[in-house]
């Protein structure tokens, strides 16, 4: 594995660890899952930083970044990653790359500041209907997801986790403005993951196709050999993904 050399910058949220590497623009921002680290793009980081600027980080709590002491809900963690950009002189727009969870952030980071987005890419991303589908599991995951969610306030900084703070995320999408008119494509694992149902996998197939109707620019690639991380198991497939949202954001800036 390639390593991602990583530095640390101060912000009013706190201390954020990231990595950028490239040139020219737009910069691509790497968005991760779910307490997911700046390693979680080994497989695509340095071929991208070949086309263009990419940045990859560490939310609060994550690798060396500092621990959270508040609420990590979607306005936060935007905020946040906004602070970290204008810190370290990244200007935007920005092509915004959100995997899972971290598709929630960059649906609502778009929304919010539209001006600063030249596009984005969903992969295998987290749709605000999703929740629902926590409904369709068998009674003994439930239980298990329970049992595991009454150990977080028990430890240090765990209480403050973004996935306690996904409804008030998901609703923060919802007060926001619409989706900008910008290049939009959604990469779709194709694989049903091990535990998921076959009528929750449906559920989420109709979200996903949701997400690309988020604006008319929209468009759908499935990662056919890919469950929920289309990054490490096709890295090729989402890096063109990337490149080709690059590209498109780079002829309609020059027509402004």
């Amino acid at each position: 594995m390639k390593s991602i050399p990583k530095t640390k910058i101060d912000t009013q949220s706190g201390k954020l660890e990231y990595a950028r590497s490239g040139k020219d623009g737009p910069a691509v921002i790497l968005i991760n899952g779910g307490s997911g680290p700046i390693e979680g793009w080994h497989k695509t980081f340095h071929e991208i930083a070949e086309a263009t600027t990419v940045v990859a980080y560490n939310r609060l709590g994550v690798g060396g970044s500092d621990k959270p002491s508040t609420p990590q809900h979607g306005d936060v963690i935007v905020t946040a990653l906004r602070q970290l950009l204008q810190k370290a002189n990244i200007l935007p727009p920005y092509i915004l790359v959100g995997h899972s969870l971290g598709g929630l952030y960059a649906n609502l980071f778009a929304r919010k500041y539209p001006n600063e987005v030249a596009g984005v890419v969903l992969l295998d991303s987290s749709h605000p209907l999703d929740l629902s589908m926590n409904e369709t599991q068998t009674p003994f995951i439930r239980g298990i997801n329970r049992i595991l969610g009454l150990f977080d306030p028990l430890s240090p900084g765990r209480k403050w986790n973004e996935v306690n703070f996904v409804e008030q995320t998901v609703e923060q999408i919802e007060k926001a403005g619409s989706f900008p008119d910008v290049p939009l494509v959604v990469v779709s694992g194709g694989k049903k993951p091990p535990m998921m149902p076959e009528h929750a996998m449906e559920i989420r197939k109709n979200n996903q196709l949701d997400l690309v109707r988020l604006n008319k620019q929209g468009k759908q690639i499935t990662a056919s050999r890919s469950g929920h991380f289309p990054q490490l198991t096709e890295p090729e497939l989402v890096i063109q993904a990337v490149l080709d949202c690059v590209h498109i954001a780079r002829k309609n800036l020059l027509r402004v």
